[in-house]
């Protein structure tokens, strides 16, 4: 089966030149997104097709994930590799990713394990390495780096360049209703960079997933449903309960309580998935508190859609 990587970045700088090392051998299709540090030139160093996306339109994954395939030509090759460029391929990922597919013509899209170079960096690196780590099987969506059937994304309408955040989920969803089969190999796919040693980084982060959960959920209602109602009830509801307990303090008390019951449900179930007990209680209060810069991305989101302006993207790093 023939095989192409349509590789995206924006300033990765030596993360972009481990990825592009890592991709010997393959036909590479690499979109940058207004880099400044020399990204461009090092992709064509290594050999890659360089397409540089107009800046007269927002920047966004999707959009230069989709630009990146059509650049591929009116006939692409049979299967698509999309990674980011903050990420390496693992060796033998390739080849796993192509038999399966091979294997079955309504499987349409092959993910594996993602894992973090340095979790132990920081515990903003550390929850996003657990964040990666699913369970092997059928999925319902998963993240960027993804091997897709060109027959599966051409019938699906590929990415949506309006889509700032969970693209990915977005695009899965398509495919899904289409009727394709989505799985995640036991197979270590890629190395990631995450990069994350400061909390507003973090912030931010959580800010851009606010905004995913909105703008993917009107696309298509249900998706992200629990993650938006948790947002409403721990991000906005019980502070407003917490406000009117400054006059009434019992229902302040009440309020904590709520908030230490969900912090403690969350370690339960991190320690559930076989986490050490002192990194879960780490996790935990982070996980509790992200429902506020989660609130601030929904917001934005819905304030965007109100105004009838542009979706731009949230950066963290």
């Amino acid at each position: 089966m023939s095989l192409a990587v349509v590789l995206i970045g924006r300033n990765e700088g030596a993360r972009l030149v481990a990825s592009l090392a890592s991709l010997q051998g393959q036909r590479i299709v690499y979109v940058d997104s207004g880099s400044t540090d020399g990204s461009v030139l090092a992709a064509r160093d290594a050999g890659a097709e360089v397409v540089e996306l107009d800046p007269a339109t927002p920047f966004t994954a999707a959009r230069a994930r989709h630009e990146g395939f059509q650049a591929l030509g009116p006939t692409p090759p049979e299967i698509v590799q999309f990674i980011d460029g903050d990420c390496t391929v693992a060796p033998g990922w390739i080849e796993a990713g192509l038999a399966a597919l091979q294997d079955d013509a309504r499987l349409g899209l092959v993910t594996g394990w993602r894992s973090e170079i340095a979790p132990e960096a920081s515990v903003y690196n550390s929850l996003c390495d657990h964040e990666w780590h699913r369970p092997a099987g059928g999925i319902a969506a998963c993240g960027g780096d993804m091997m897709v059937r060109s027959t599966a994304y051409i019938e699906a309408g590929g990415f949506d360049a309006r889509v700032i955040a969970a693209e990915d989920d977005e695009f899965c969803q398509r495919l899904r209703k289409g009727g394709w089969r989505m799985i995640r190999l036991p197979q270590p796919m890629t190395r990631h960079d995450a990069g994350m040693t400061r909390l507003d980084q973090w912030w931010r982060r959580a800010v851009r997933s606010g905004h995913g959960f909105a703008q993917v959920g009107d696309l298509h209602p249900g998706y992200f449903a629990r993650e938006r109602a948790r947002v409403w009830v721990y991000g906005l509801a019980l502070p407003m309960l917490a406000l009117a307990g400054l006059v009434w303090w019992p229902l302040f008390l009440l309020v904590l309580a709520a908030y230490l019951l969900s912090y403690l449900k969350t370690v339960q179930g991190l320690r559930g998935e076989g986490m050490a007990t002192v990194t879960a209680l780490n996790h935990g209060v982070f996980l509790t508190l992200s429902k506020f810069p989660n609130l601030i991305g929904m917001l934005t989101y819905y304030a965007r859609k109100r105004r009838g302006v542009a979706m731009r993207i949230i950066e963290y790093k």
